[in-house]
């Protein structure tokens, strides 16, 4: 089985070192093209206003200019020479990406480009609820586990799998839980007024850490009762409640603009 590994927090992350042991862990024939540098919040972004770089690092270690998108286009497309991998894991991403986070994520991202080019694909994440030291055993101990179990239930060509990890030690894992896509019913995301040595403001995006009070069910709440989260993703974004309701108006209308 070839795997492609890759990220959005660059390919000097500690998280992509866990990644590729979880991967060696499945297989032999283990690949990594990643950003070169930190790219998280990148979402699906592509680089198409500038030139994307390529540069090897050894036989089957390489980074892009450019997002996670970038980095497995060029995977599939150069590096392995259009020859699709088996997989695809993207992380592991250095913080959750639960809820809200899942259409902002470069790590899902990574993914969900991995998909569309008909990979199979997983994004790995680790929580940070408390903000002190990753624990990235964490993801180590559970997560070839947790992608073997998923290649042997296998899933839809359209989706993505995408795995968070609590931020518990390995041992104090309360389970596994198949899980939908929660809400926060707080917003997290400020900017942060600072002053340069010229007396110019510059900002910095920060996350206030409130905790939500998320239903059962939910990746919100597996992930604050010690559970590893599993949701299926896909990129249908359609609200078929709403569309339907539009559908009445119009047809209410005759049609016509």
């Amino acid at each position: 089985m070839r795997i492609l590994c890759t990220n959005d927090d660059g390919v000097y992350a500690r998280g992509l070192e866990s990644l590729v042991k979880i991967a060696r862990e499945l297989s032999d024939d283990v690949w990594v093209c990643a950003p070169q540098e930190e790219q998280s919040g990148a979402a699906r972004a592509l680089t198409l206003a500038h030139p994307v770089r390529l540069r090897q690092y050894d036989e089957r270690r390489f980074a892009v200019t450019g997002t996670p998108s970038d980095a497995v286009l060029m995977g599939i497309n150069k590096i392995l020479g259009g020859e699709k991998p088996d997989l695809i894991l993207s992380g592991v991403n250095n913080g959750q990406n639960l809820a809200e986070d899942v259409t902002v994520s470069g790590t899902i991202a990574g993914a969900f480009q991995g998909m569309s080019m008909g990979v199979p694909s997983i994004a790995l994440s680790l929580s940070r609820l408390a903000r002190d030291k990753a624990r990235w055993e964490t993801a180590e101990v559970h997560g070839a586990k947790i992608v073997k179990m998923l290649l042997e239930t296998r899933w839809p060509e359209n989706v993505v799998m995408n795995v968070n990890f609590p931020d518990r030690a390995p041992d104090d894992v309360s389970g596994i839980e198949a899980t939908v896509q929660g809400h926060r019913d707080a917003v997290q995301l400020f900017a942060e007024e600072r002053q340069d040595l010229r007396g110019g403001s510059y900002y910095w995006y920060g996350f206030t850490g409130e905790l939500s009070n998320p239903p059962e069910g939910t990746d919100l709440r597996a992930i604050y009762d010690g559970r590893i989260s599993i949701t299926p993703l896909h990129l249908s974004l359609t609200d078929f409640e709403a569309r339907s309701a539009l559908a009445r108006t119009i047809e209410a209308r005759g049609g016509k603009a």
